[in-house]
Order: structure tokens, then sequence, then C-alpha cells
């Protein structure tokens, strides 16, 4: 094993599998070659992942039947048909049920992959190579997959566990900044709900991360996979802990469908739900102003937005976070903040400081906006 690398396990009892990190992985088949059991191999990618890295993943996998499919780019192309790209490549190819089906893209890619997995023939086993930081922190650990529908994001999905995650940090090289910055927002989010020490070091290190200092990401990385695999090993299918990775999400999915599937990329509009979130666990009493000052400071150095688009009222914002699969019974379930390093869901709230904090965000993000 490379000195460098790392590997941590995601404890699903027969069904616990591996996430190894680390520089130089891709392409090596001993990191993959042991989780493939047949030998048809069909490698998912898109249109800007696939020149850069689609040939070196193919080399992990010698001597099988390799096929590919090449999906457009962007979480507007996260629907069923595009997952129906994946089905007519695998029926086109004839493949069986012992094939494999890898990721290799962010997380549309390995969402769109771990649905088709999880539905091809009734199920069939998958690998995830996550190649952006917000795929290799969060969405490739723990086995959501799905699609987005015009009413309402990651409505159609199913949970399937992945045979193992490699995520090869040198990947992130080809990052764009805003990118970059998107993943940034669910490695804060490990902090805030569950690690403030881990909060304080990204206060810390913040700007090495932005600069792809590869320790400082190693690191990173490192942490928010233990954060996530915890917490699934712990609740896989969110009957009660894991709800807590879903901090700033009802709103940030609000941002996403309200604008557009792709307007926004989706760690940008979680930040924002994080801040907001922030700001009503405060108007609970149960978040104090400091805090609040320093997650703000930390999003704004991460370079992530801190304001909600102005064409979002507050009666449009409140009618998209209805939608939200978290809603039960129709009541909205968010998650707050006691302090920085502690969470919990509520849906106990008061609806009436909820409006409090969607009007004065509407209303600095208006004031913003304004020439």
């Amino acid at each position: 094993m490379p000195q460098s690398m790392k590997t941590l396990t995601v404890a699903l009892d027969e069904r616990s599998y591996p996430i190894h990190i680390g520089r130089g992985l891709l392409g090596k088949p001993e990191w993959v070659l042991p989780h493939v059991h047949g030998q048809q191999v069909m490698i998912v990618s898109n249109e800007t992942v696939a020149p850069l890295y689609l040939a070196q993943a193919r080399a992990a996998f010698p001597e099988l039947t390799v096929e590919t499919v090449i999906l457009p780019d962007g979480e507007q192309f996260k629907t069923l048909d595009t997952l129906n790209l994946v089905f007519s490549a695998l029926l086109e190819h004839r493949f069986d049920r012992q094939c494999t089906l890898v990721a290799l893209g962010g997380g549309v890619v390995g969402d769109i992959t771990g649905f088709a997995a999880a539905s091809y023939q009734r199920g069939v086993n998958f690998i995830q190579i996550p190649t952006t930081l917000l795929s290799q922190v969060d969405s490739s650990v723990g086995g959501k997959t799905g699609v987005n529908h015009p009413l309402g994001k990651n409505m159609i999905g199913a949970f399937h566990q992945p045979q193992c995650v490699l995520i090869d940090t040198e990947t992130l090289n080809t990052l764009e900044d805003n990118q970059l910055s998107a993943g940034l927002a669910e490695v804060i989010k490990y902090g805030l709900i569950d690690d403030a020490e881990f909060f304080g070091w990204l206060e810390q290190h913040c700007d090495e991360l932005r600069q792809r200092q590869p320790e400082a990401l190693a690191e990173a990385i490192k942490r928010s996979c233990q954060n996530k695999a915890d917490v699934v090993a712990a609740d896989e299918k969110e009957t009660g802990r894991r709800a807590l990775l879903n901090f700033g999400h009802t709103f940030g999915h609000a941002i996403e469908s309200g604008m557009g599937y792709g307007s926004w990329l989706h760690g940008e509009a979680v930040a924002i739900g994080m801040l907001m979130a922030a700001d009503l666990s405060r108007r609970e009493g149960e978040l104090d102003t400091g805090q609040v000052e320093r997650i703000h400071a930390l999003l704004k150095k991460a370079g992530l937005p801190t304001h909600t688009p102005s064409a979002l009222d507050p009666e449009r914002f409140l009618e998209l976070m209805a939608v939200d699969k978290k809603a039960l019974a129709g009541k909205i379930r968010l998650v707050l903040l006691t302090s920085i390093g502690a969470s919990h869901v509520s849906d106990n709230y008061n609806p009436q400081l909820l409006r409090k904090t969607l009007d004065e965000f509407h209303r600095t993000s208006t004031a913003a906006a304004t020439p």
C-alpha cells in the first residue's frame, strides 16, 4: 500500500466496503479488480471527465470486457431520460447479472450509475470512482442513488451500496475553482453537524485547501469520509442519525429546483442553506451570534455564496421546501444547530421564525442585487 494512501471501511456487515484514498490510484487494477465478480464492466462517465480520465480508468480492468457510456454533463441531465442511456447500453451489449458498473465522474454520474446498478436486472454491482471533491466526500459514500424530477430533487431513487470507493486525489487538479469550493461546502458540513474540532481545523487550513495542497486535501477528504462512513454504518436507511447529513439541504434543494437544475452548483446551494439553517437556529435561541458569524466567515473564505437568489421570494421558498423528500405528514423537517459541532433534526421549530429567516435573506439578496 502506498505510504500516502488511507483505507477506511463502511461497516455494513456482509455489505461492508472499503474507501481507498490516495494519489495516483486511478488505473491500478489491485484496488478495483477484487470487487469485480463477472467478466463485464460498464464504465459510466460524462463528456467532461471522459476525455481526462476514461483511458486511465479502463486500464484498471485488463482482460475483461469493458464498454463505456458517456453522459451529458450537468445537474440538469440527472433525469430518467439520461438514466435510460445507461440501461440501453447495458442491454445493447448484453450485459448479464454478474456485470459491474463503474461510476467515473462527479455526483451526477455517481447517482445515475448507482441507480442503474440498483435497477438493472433487479440489482448488479457497482464501483464508485468520484472525480470531484463534492462526490469524494459525500455522494460516493453511503449508497444513496437516484435522479431528479422537475417537482423535486432526488425524489426517484434507491439505496444501493457500492462494492468499493476509489478516491484518487490527483483528479482534483483538473477541477474548476467553483467546483472545488462547492465540495468544500460538504466538507464544512461535517464539522458543523458533529465535529467541532474539524471545523476549527478547516478555519485554519481553508486557504491551503483552496490552493489544492495535497496533504490538506487528503486530510479533509479522509476526515469527511470517516464522518460519513460512521453515520452510514449506524443508520444506513436514514431512519435516525443519518438525517443530520441533510443539514442545509432542504433550503439548498429549494434553490436548485427553484432556479432550474444546473444553474446553481449543489454545494453552492447547500452553503447558503447551511447559513439559513444557522440563522434559524439563532432565532430559536439555540446558536449564538458569534458562531453564526464564524460559519458565515468560513463559507465566504471557502469561496461560497452567502446570498440567496433574489428571484426566490419567501412564498416560493416555502412551496419548494414542502416538496422536499425529508418532509413528513406535510411538516418540513430541518436540521438545526445547538452549537458548532452539535446538531439535531427538528419539526418543532417556530414557523414564524422560519418566515423571518426567509424574509431576511430575501431582503439582503434583493439589496445585493440592486445596482
